[in-house]
């Protein structure tokens, strides 16, 4: 079976999200290790109230993005997790050869648009209603060098409506994510794509 390290940066929902969906069996796979970018992450306590174990691995305690990779990787491996899924997380990772095609986001909005560094959040929202654009959604891909670029595996379309505010078009799309991710997930495992290590 699969072992999963979730990364953090705030709350923690969508990493709670996936935890509760490997107990209940949506996900052929079991969460090993939280790891959050920063001590105030409120999904800490969250999930270490849900048995998980958390690491903490701040930036600037580094010199580059990659001795702070490497350090993120490394608290990973001794976790014995061999997949990463990003759940909100919001720091510039590099990837390794050994990590290719191994390390899964999601984001909230539909790639290749909406995407790239400074449009997380509802930087994302805002951005999408200023286009006006009649639909947003989530879209979960593999991570590779380039913020939001990777191979996209799976998305979910949501409407935006007549007078949409950030925060109203923010929750529809969370709602989406909440359901896609786990799902999307689920496929990658199964259908050989998270080749095994």
């Amino acid at each position: 079976m699969k072992t999963l390290a979730l990364f953090i940066s705030g709350t923690g929902g969508n990493a709670l999200n996936l935890l509760a969906a490997c107990r209940e069996g949506r996900v052929p796979a079991r969460p090993v290790l939280g790891l959050a970018s920063t001590p105030k992450a409120g999904g800490i306590a969250r999930l270490e109230a849900e048995g998980l174990p958390v690491a903490v691995v701040v930036r600037k305690d580094f010199d580059s993005d990659e001795a702070f990779s490497e350090a993120c990787y490394r608290a990973a491996e001794n976790a014995g997790a061999n997949l990463i899924c990003l759940c909100g997380w919001l720091k510039k990772l590099t990837v390794p050869r050994r990590w290719e095609g191994r390390i899964l986001n999601i984001h909230p909005g539909l790639l290749p648009r909406f995407g790239g560094p400074g449009l997380y959040g509802m930087h994302v929202h805002r951005a999408v209603l200023a286009a006006g654009e009649a639909e947003s959604g989530a879209t979960v891909h593999l991570v590779d060098a380039e913020y939001d670029h990777g191979r996209i595996l799976a998305q979910a379309r949501v409407p935006v409506h007549p007078g949409d505010t950030p925060e109203e078009l923010q929750k529809r799309v969370y709602a989406a994510e909440m359901d896609l991710y786990p799902r999307a997930i689920a496929v990658f495992l199964q259908d050989g794509s998270a080749s095994g290590r």
